[in-house]
């Protein structure tokens, strides 16, 4: 029987994320996988803004840009309307999404995770779990020991399965299709390149179709049409030719269809992020309509919350009672996700009639107004996101924008993967391992900063040290 410390199953963007984050921890750290090889299809196409800032903290960005689709420098979308939502009021060195395919994503956090130590082991489906002294996972032929269990295995998680973990919601309400095609000719109306998400969305007769030009004579492919079809019926070549017909016109030739699958709107969350030893992220802990590419982000967020979580208990800086927070943190995330795609399925539905026509108008002449843009913008960016933590500090559990600090800055304090202990104005003892910096306006005097990126303990005067220790301890491991 192998052993570790923590199993991942699941070798998405989530699980390899969390890979990495435990690797950079120095944990030990498995990650087995059901499929044999990645498949590359696009699949989650966008890293929003403040998953662009994480993953800079890590200096993960700069190989993912690498590998971006040209994309015009326009804003996210609120339910494919044609506002563009403006991040530049949240202070963010990465105010638009950055078109890049999921497998693309997959691959870069891969190689960062192999190169920290983390075996990958595909072709190994999970069949089993005992819960325990920690777990026993069976997975393909392989029998593994680890004190904890992370199931980053989707929406049709088999780990949540086994466990019969509760996992409430309502059914989808229309099935589409999801692909990766060529095209032999095309029409005027096919887009030339990637802009704002509403120029790339038509609608005819029932049918809508949105095209993605990834290059040549290749685009993604999402859409459907007005009969219900199975998640499991195969995707014939007629569909999508026809639907291209239909809505582009008859010289939009189909050529080959790469690779195709089927999604619904369907909305569910699992009820507990955590059951005993096992935890629940990504995809395994949620679904929801694929509306303002939530799902890639969400799940690599919950990554980065629960990664310095477990290596913290693990190496015995913090009580295990640290990992139930992360639950109390992120379900709340997961669900205001849910909330708002619910309402962006009502917006952009392809059943669409004249009230929501009229409810659509009102909303697009709200969405002008710049409160109004900058409140949907942080919401779907993730920017606005923030955490309800102890301390009486109004910047604890908010993000800090990426700041110039003299020659650095702030992000690449984080590259280790530990928290980062600011002193703004000398109000800290000089044998304390800070980083130590001109006064910052809007920011307090001492602040430190959670491995993910949120402030976990701050203060305007003379601090209370106390207080201080108790948290590097749990942050960092120089304490």
């Amino acid at each position: 029987m192998r052993e570790t410390e923590v199993v991942i199953a699941g070798a998405g963007p989530t699980g390899l994320m969390l890979a990495c984050e435990l690797a950079l921890a120095g944990v030990e750290t498995l990650v087995v996988e059901r499929l044999p090889r990645r498949i590359e299809q696009t699949k989650g196409g966008a890293i929003q803004p403040r998953t662009a800032e994480l993953l800079e903290l890590r200096g993960l960005l700069e190989p993912i840009e690498r590998r971006t689709l040209a994309r015009e420098p326009v804003g996210g979308h609120f339910a494919l309307l044609p506002v563009q939502l403006n991040c530049t009021p949240w202070d963010t060195r990465h105010p638009h999404p950055i078109a890049i395919p999921q497998w693309e994503v997959e691959e870069v956090l891969e190689e960062r995770a192999t190169g920290l130590g983390v075996e990958v082991v595909r072709d190994a489906p999970v069949t089993a779990v005992e819960q325990g002294d920690g777990v026993v996972v069976t997975a393909g032929d392989q029998r593994i020991r680890a004190r904890y269990l992370v199931a980053c295995d989707g929406g049709h998680s088999t780990v949540r399965k086994l466990l019969d973990a509760p996992f409430p919601g309502r059914p989808g309400t229309y099935t589409a299709i999801l692909a990766d095609i060529r095209m032999s000719s095309v029409s005027d109306l096919v887009p030339s390149k990637i802009g704002h998400i509403s120029d790339l969305v038509r609608e005819v007769d029932g049918h809508w179709v949105m095209l993605v030009p990834l290059g040549g004579d290749r685009y993604r492919f999402t859409g459907g049409e007005p009969t219900e079809v199975s998640r499991e019926t195969p995707v014939a070549f007629e569909e999508i030719a026809g639907a291209l017909r239909v809505v582009y016109g008859d010289e939009t030739v189909l050529a080959e269809i790469e690779n195709a699958s089927r999604f619904s709107d369907a909305t569910r969350q699992v009820e507990s992020y955590r059951v005993g030893q096992v935890f629940f992220a990504g995809d395994a802990a949620h679904i929801h309509p694929p509306l303002g590419g939530q799902g890639l982000n969400l799940g690599v967020q919950d990554a980065f919350n629960l990664g310095w979580k477990l290596a913290a208990v693990l190496q015995e800086r913090a009580p295990d009672s640290l990992l139930d927070t992360y639950h109390a943190e992120r379900q709340p995330v997961g669900a205001q996700v849910l909330h708002h795609t619910a309402a962006q399925r009502v917006l952009a539905s392809p059943r669409i009639d004249e009230d929501v026509r009229a409810l659509r108008d009102i909303f697009m002449d709200l969405m002008r107004l710049p409160d109004a843009n900058r409140h949907l913008a942080g919401l779907m960016s993730g920017l606005a996101l923030s955490y309800d933590l102890p301390g009486d500090h109004p910047l604890v559990g908010h993000r800090v924008p990426d700041l110039d600090l003299g020659d650095v800055r702030l992000s690449s304090l984080f590259r280790s993967g530990q928290a980062v202990l600011l002193d703004l104005a000398g109000v800290l003892p000089p044998d304390l391992d800070a980083t130590r910096a001109k006064p910052v306006p809007g920011l307090p005097a001492a602040l430190l900063i959670r491995p993910d990126g949120y402030v976990s303990w701050a203060t305007d005067d003379t601090p209370d040290l106390e207080a201080l220790t108790v948290a590097l301890k749990i942050h960092n491991r120089y304490v």
